[in-house]
């Protein structure tokens, strides 16, 4: 199966089931994508964080928390969350908030936002403060009959349980649908030059963009004019006219640009660039006819926690000798077969493994020192490793689609563990252009 341009620069280039999918779309409205953190916290009456269950509709959750802290009069580090969450879908998850009364929650209103006081504690929610997602999605606007689907989604499904799961590939949000550019900009600031990543986040137009922010971009990326800038930028794209603001008042400081943005915004573009070199291995390695789903002499295998997801913080490599034993907990899910997100101190496999590891990162020229990045120390990442494999069990419901005459909708059940993403579920089995999913 070909699989689209737009994720083969994501270094996603293939798929694990060989059956052509049932096509689709996502999101035709928000409600056709929910999301429920599945939380690993257990809350207090006391505490002097306040624990607050958020459910929002189409809101991007940076955006939110910087609107919630507005509304609420207060710096918005106060505000603490486990994971971003999808914009155009349905979503719940706790956020902290540092020092904050219930009856202040209790007045709060925003569009489509809905605040529930859940409790306290003395301990903020933190990122990876979760044990995954629980998913409801509807894939709308699909051509084939009820008969034909169940016959797809069967034999896809027969396909991802040869294979042993679905390869644990990041996913088009951590590149971007519209503009697949986070891990360009991220390989521009390992390399070290901050004035073409800047351009690039900036400037760099995408086809399916507004014709208006298309031209904008475009004018900027021909003057480098700023202050022109300022003045055509549809106001939405609040990050990029941070920037330019910066360099108006900074001309040539384009590090510093990058220091305008939140943290979590700022710090996903090398987290892209490793995630676009850690999709090229999985690819490497399928090709290779090197298993995801067992461990050969060389790898390196994390264990299960208490809470019975990947510890990359515990890691063995695997030899000739402890091979056998090794592959009877990954049988049993007590250990997994990871690779790299590549850092400065990044744990590397040997044997074949390792081989494949090595080639993918050499060919990208990017030296393993350069991710200590001393002009934006925030941004530099030590690295770790990751499961390659991605296990759950979709259970699928069929009906007639109301929003489309004549057609078919699928909708799907599925938890996955955190920092995992379902479109990597969802693409083996519609098989579409990445916008169709976004």
């Amino acid at each position: 199966m070909n699989v689209p341009d737009t994720e083969k620069q994501m270094g996603i280039e293939l798929y694990c089931s060989s059956v052509a999918g049932i096509g689709g779309e996502l999101r035709q409205k928000p409600e056709d994508f929910i999301v429920k953190e599945i939380t690993n916290r257990e809350e207090n009456e006391t505490g002097k964080y306040l624990i607050v269950e958020v459910t929002k509709k189409n809101w991007d959750t940076n955006h939110l928390m910087r609107d919630i802290s507005r509304k609420l009069g207060i710096s918005q580090k106060r505000i603490s969350f486990a994971g971003t969450k999808d914009k155009r879908a349905v979503t719940t998850q706790k956020i902290s908030i540092y020092d904050m009364t219930k009856e202040a929650i209790d007045s709060f209103y925003m569009k489509d936002v809905e605040l529930k006081v859940i409790g306290r504690s003395n301990k903020a929610v933190e990122l990876g403060d979760l044990y995954g997602n629980e998913f409801t999605i509807t894939i709308r606007n699909i051509d084939h009959s009820a008969q034909n689907l169940e016959r797809i989604l069967a034999d896809v499904t027969k396909d991802i349980n040869d294979f042993g799961g679905v390869p644990n590939f990041f996913g088009i949000q951590r590149f971007g649908a519209v503009r697949p550019i986070t891990h360009l900009i991220g390989e521009q600031i390992l390399k070290g030059d901050f004035e073409n990543a800047a351009l690039l986040y900036i400037a760099k137009s995408f086809p399916d963009e507004h014709e208006e922010t298309k031209n904008a971009r475009n004018h900027v990326w021909e003057t480098r004019d700023f202050v022109e800038g300022l003045k055509i930028f549809p106001l939405r794209l609040r990050y990029e006219r941070a920037m330019m603001h910066h360099l108006v008042e900074h001309p040539g400081d384009f590090a510093g640009s990058f220091g305008v943005l939140s943290k979590n915004i700022s710090k996903m573009f090398v987290h892209a660039y490793q995630s676009y070199i850690f999709n090229k291995i999985i690819c490497q390695r399928i090709r290779d006819n090197i298993p995801l789903s067992s461990a050969v002499p060389g790898d390196i295998v994390c264990f299960k926690n208490k809470e019975g997801l990947p510890d990359t913080k515990k890691l063995q490599m695997v030899d000739d000798e402890n091979v056998d034993g090794m592959n009877n907990l990954v049988k049993r899910k007590r250990a997994f077969v990871t690779a790299p997100l590549v850092g400065y101190k990044s744990d590397f496999a040997s044997g074949i493994p390792g081989t494949i590891e090595a080639n993918i990162f050499e060919s990208v020229d990017i030296p393993v020192e350069n991710f200590k990045i001393k002009a934006v120390p925030e941004l530099s990442s030590k690295g770790l490793r990751r499961e390659i494999l991605l296990q759950c069990e979709p259970v699928f419901e069929i009906e007639d689609d109301e929003l489309n005459h004549e057609k078919n909708k699928v909708t799907l059940n599925f938890a996955l563990p955190k920092g995992s993403y379902a479109t990597t579920v969802l693409r083996e089995y519609m098989k579409v252009e990445p916008l169709k999913m976004s």
